[in-house]
C-alpha cells in the first residue's frame, strides 16, 4: 500500500514538474544578456581549419582542463595538438599562460598566441604544439595589432605606426607629432563606412605594407566631457558633420627592403573616399575604389606600388543616388589578372568576374537576391563558395559557383541561416546552422554534397521557459513591396481580451531585424514583454538591409519618411487585430530606431501613446558626414529633406509620453542631439522624460544593460498598462 502511494505521489510530482517546466519567467538579466551568459547555447570553441589540410581544430574540455584538438575529415581521426603545458616559453624565466590561449595559424606548422602583451610563436611537431618561444613583447598602449603570415607584425601606439620584422627591433614607420594625423588605424577612417575594418595592408608576400594616413587637423573639435572625474574633464574629438569640412586620407606604402615610403597619387580632391584597398597577388599594384564626396561616382583605379602613380582606371560606376563599394577585390586562385568584384549596379549585391584590363568576363551570380559573403575557393572544381539570400531574404544558404561557366549549385540542404568557414582548398566547410526552432547545429560538410558530420547539436536552453506564440507576418508597402515582420503574442493570450502593444524598430541602412534564426522571437526581451502581457511587433521596412538597391534606396534624400509609411502599415495591421488595444500602443528603438521612434511620436502624434528613444538622431545636420551625405546629400543641396527630417521643429507636436535615453560619451550620435531637443521642449512648453547613462557611448552594454532594459520596461508598464495591473 505504501509503495503504491509512493508511486502515485511520484507520478503527481512528475506531472507537476512537467506542468511547471514551461512556466518559468525570464528575469530582466536573462531577457537582456541571457543568450550570452546563463542561457548561452553550447558552441564549438575556437573553431579553425589547419592550413593546407582537411583537419578541423577546436578546444574541448578533458577532465578539468581545456585541450586543443584536431580532427581529420572524412577519416574522423582525432589527436591532441596542445595542452596548457605545451604553451610554456622562456622570458628570463619560464612563463605559462594562466589558461589555454587562443591559437592563430601562421602556416600549416606554425601558430602564435598572446599572453598579456607578449606574442608567443610555436611550431607543430609530431602532432603537438612544441618549441614555444617569445616572439616579441608589445609596448603598453598598443592598438591595431596585425600579425602577418609572412612573419611581420605591425601595430600602432597612439597615432603612429610601428613594424616588427621577424627578429629585429620594432621600428617606427611614422613620426607624426600631431595627434590628429593618424596612421595605420581603421578607427575613424571615413568613420568606418564602406566596409572599412582595417587600416594596415601587408602585401601578399610581406615585402611591403600599405596603411591609411588620416589627416583630421582641418576638422572642427567636438567636446566630449568625462563627468566621472572631479572636476569634469573635456576631451576633444574630431567629428565631421554633414556639409562640413571632412578629413583627408592618403594611402601610404612602405617597402620593407628599400625602407622607403611613398604615397599613392590618388588625385587632388581632398575629400574623396578611398576604400576596397587590395594588393595584386604579384605585389606590383594596389587597387583602390575611389569615391567622390557626393558618393555617386566610383572609379576602380590601379596604382603602381613602387612609384605610387596611377596606372589606369579599370572601370567606373555612376548612380543618380549613391554608389557604395564595400568589398576588396578577390583574385582567383593562382591568378594575377582575374578577380571578383561586388556590385549593386544591377539592383542587388552580386558578383562579377573581371580581368585586370577592365573587361568584365561574366556575371557570376545572376538573379534578384543579395550575395552575403565569399567564403573561399575550390580550385579543383573551379568554384567560388559563397553565402547568399537566394532562397529568401530571411535566410542565408551556401552555394558553389563555377567561375568558368557560371553554373551555380546549392551546398546545404537545411532551411534557415548558415554561417560557414572553408578549409584552404574549399573541399570542406564548417557550418553553423540555426533556424526559428533550431537552436544551433555545428557540422562539417563537403562542398560536393557527399559528406556531412554533425559535431554538435545544442540543447535548447529556453525549453523550461513560458515562451510566447510567434507569427510571421508579410505586409505590403504602398508600392506593393513585401514587408516582413513578426508578431509575438502574450504568453497568457486570450483572443477575447485586448492587449497593449510595443513596436520595436530600427528600419535604417545596413540592419535587418527579421531573419530565420533562433530564437524565433529574435530577442528574449520581446519574450519577457510577452510574459508581462504585451503584444510585440517588429518589421523591416524599406531602407533596411538585404533586400536589394531599390528597397534600400527608397529612403534617399528623405530619411524618416518612407520608413514611417511602412511602419504605419504595420500599425494598420495591428489595429485590424481584435485583440490589440489601439489606444495603448508603444514604440521603441535605438540609434536610427531612436530617430524613428521620435519621428513617429512627433510627426504622427496620435498613433502611439508611449515612446522610448535611445541615442536618437534629432537633426541630421549634426550627424557624421559620410553616412549622412550618402543618404541625405548635404544641407545645401537637400534643404527640404533635412528640414522635413528635423525633429527640433516638431517638438511642439508631442502628445504622448516620450522618454529619451542617451550616453554622455556618445561619439556616434553626439549627446547634443538630445540636449538640443530638451531645450526645444522647454521653449515650446512641452513635457518630455529623459535619462542619461554617464560614461557610456552609443549604447549600454554589459551588466548595466539590464538596468537600461528595466527602465524601458518600467516606462511602458507605467503608461501602457491599466492602473493596478502587474
Amino acid at each position: 500500500m505504501k509503495l503504491r502511494q509512493i508511486g502515485v505521489w511520484s507520478m503527481v510530482l512528475l506531472q507537476s514538474i512537467a506542468a511547471n517546466a514551461q512556466t518559468k519567467k525570464y528575469t530582466i538579466a536573462e531577457a537582456t544578456n541571457g543568450l550570452s551568459t546563463t542561457l548561452a547555447l553550447k558552441s564549438i570553441r575556437q573553431p579553425s581549419w589547419q592550413p593546407g589540410t582537411h583537419r578541423f581544430c577546436q578546444v574541448v574540455k578533458v577532465g578539468d582542463q581545456n585541450v586543443w584538438i584536431r580532427t581529420s575529415f572524412p577519416e574522423m581521426q582525432t589527436d591532441t595538438l596542445a595542452k596548457l603545458e605545451n604553451c610554456s616559453y622562456v622570458d628570463r624565466v619560464v612563463k605559462t599562460p594562466k589558461s589555454l590561449p587562443m591559437f592563430q595559424w601562421l602556416d600549416k606548422n606554425t601558430v602564435w598566441f598572446m599572453n598579456q602583451r607578449q606574442i608567443v610563436r610555436s611550431t607543430i611537431e609530431h602532432g603537438k604544439v612544441s618549441k614555444a618561444a617569445l616572439w616579441m613583447e608589445l609596448p603598453e598602449g598598443y592598438d591595431n595589432l596585425h600579425v602577418d603570415k609572412s612573419g611581420k607584425i605591425a601595430y600602432t601606439v597612439e597615432n603612429n605606426l610601428y613594424l616588427y620584422n621577424n627578429d629585429t627591433k620594432a621600428i617606427a614607420l611614422t613620426h607624426d607629432a600631431d595627434k590628429n594625423i593618424i596612421n595605420g588605424a581603421s578607427q575613424g577612417v571615413h568613420r568606418n563606412e564602406f566596409g572599412i575594418n582595417n587600416g594596415i595592408f601587408f602585401s601578399p608576400k610581406g615585402n611591403s605594407v600599405a596603411y591609411y594616413r588620416m589627416d583630421q587637423t582641418m576638422v572642427a573639435d567636438y567636446p566630449v566631457i568625462n563627468w566621472l572625474t572631479t572636476p569634469a574633464v573635456n576631451q576633444n574629438v574630431k567629428y565631421p558633420m554633414a556639409g562640413g569640412t571632412s578629413h583627408q586620407v592618403t594611402l601610404m606604402v612602405y617597402n620593407i627592403h628599400s625602407q622607403k615610403t611613398i604615397a599613392l597619387q590618388t588625385g587632388v580632391g581632398k575629400d574623396h573616399y578611398l576604400t576596397c584597398v587590395t594588393w595584386s597577388p604579384d605585389e606590383k599594384y594596389i587597387y583602390i575604389a575611389l569615391l567622390n564626396r557626393e558618393q555617386n561616382h566610383m572609379w576602380l583605379n590601379q596604382y603602381d606600388a613602387q612609384t605610387g602613380e596611377k596606372t589606369k582606371t579599370l572601370f567606373e560606376e555612376v548612380s543618380k543616388k549613391y554608389v557604395e563599394p564595400q568589398h576588396e577585390l578577390t583574385f582567383l586562385p593562382n591568378s594575377t589578372n582575374k578577380f571578383i568584384w561586388w556590385s549593386e549596379a544591377e539592383g542587388y549585391h552580386q558578383l562579377y568576374l573581371y580581368h585586370t584590363n577592365g573587361t568584365m568576363l561574366r556575371k557570376l551570380t545572376p538573379g534578384n537576391y543579395v550575395v552575403n559573403e565569399i567564403v573561399g575557393f575550390n580550385e579543383q572544381s573551379k568554384e567560388v563558395i559563397i553565402t547568399s539570400a537566394k532562397e529568401s531574404p530571411l535566410e542565408k544558404n551556401v552555394y558553389a559557383v563555377n567561375y568558368n561557366s557560371g553554373a551555380m549549385r546549392r551546398i546545404d540542404t537545411e532551411t534557415g541561416t548558415h554561417t560557414v568557414s572553408s578549409c584552404e582548398d574549399g573541399q570542406y566547410l564548417y557550418d553553423i546552422y540555426t533556424a526559428a526552432n533550431v537552436p544551433k547545429v555545428c557540422m562539417v560538410r563537403s562542398t560536393d554534397g557527399a559528406y556531412k558530420k554533425v559535431l554538435l547539436k545544442a540543447e535548447n536552453t529556453l525549453k523550461d521557459f513560458n515562451r510566447p506564440t510567434i507569427k510571421n507576418v508579410t505586409l505590403k508597402a504602398s508600392d506593393g513591396t513585401p514587408l516582413y515582420g513578426k508578431l509575438i503574442l502574450p504568453t497568457t493570450f486570450d483572443a477575447t481580451k485586448k492587449y497593449p502593444v510595443i513596436v520595436y524598430l530600427y528600419n535604417g541602412p545596413h540592419v535587418q531585424l527579421i531573419r530565420n534564426v533562433f530564437p524565433a522571437s529574435g530577442n528574449l526581451w520581446y519574450e519577457y514583454l510577452a510574459q508581462r502581457g504585451y503584444v510585440v511587433f517588429s518589421m523591416d521596412g524599406r531602407g533596411s538591409s538585404n533586400r536589394g538597391r531599390k528597397f534600400e534606396q527608397a529612403t534617399f534624400h528623405q530619411l524618416g519618411t518612407v520608413e514611417m509609411e511602412d511602419q504605419l502599415k504595420g500599425v494598420d495591421y495591428l489595429k485590424s487585430l481584435p485583440y490589440v488595444d489601439a489606444q495603448r500602443m508603444g514604440v521603441h528603438g535605438w540609434s536610427f530606431g531612436g530617430f524613428m521612434t521620435t519621428s513617429l511620436m512627433l510627426r504622427h502624434p496620435d498613433v502611439f501613446k508611449v515612446g522610448v528613444a535611445g541615442g536618437p538622431v534629432i537633426d541630421w545636420k549634426m550627424y557624421e558626414v559620410m553616412y549622412t551625405e550618402r543618404y541625405m546629400g548635404t544641407p545645401a543641396n537637400n534643404s527640404k529633406g533635412y528640414e522635413t527630417a528635423n525633429l527640433l521643429t516638431k517638438a511642439k507636436n508631442l502628445k504622448g509620453k516620450l522618454l529619451l535615453i542617451h550616453g554622455t560619451d556618445d561619439v556616434t550620435v553626439v549627446w547634443q542631439h538630445s540636449i538640443n531637443f530638451l531645450k526645444k521642449t522647454v521653449d515650446d512648453n512641452v513635457q518630455v522624460d529623459y535619462f542619461v547613462y554617464p560614461g557610456y557611448e552609443h549604447n549600454v552594454r554589459g551588466k548595466d544593460r539590464a538596468h537600461l532594459m528595466q527602465k524601458i520596461t518600467d516606462y511602458f508598464d507605467l503608461y501602457l498598462k491599466p492602473e493596478g495591473a502587474q
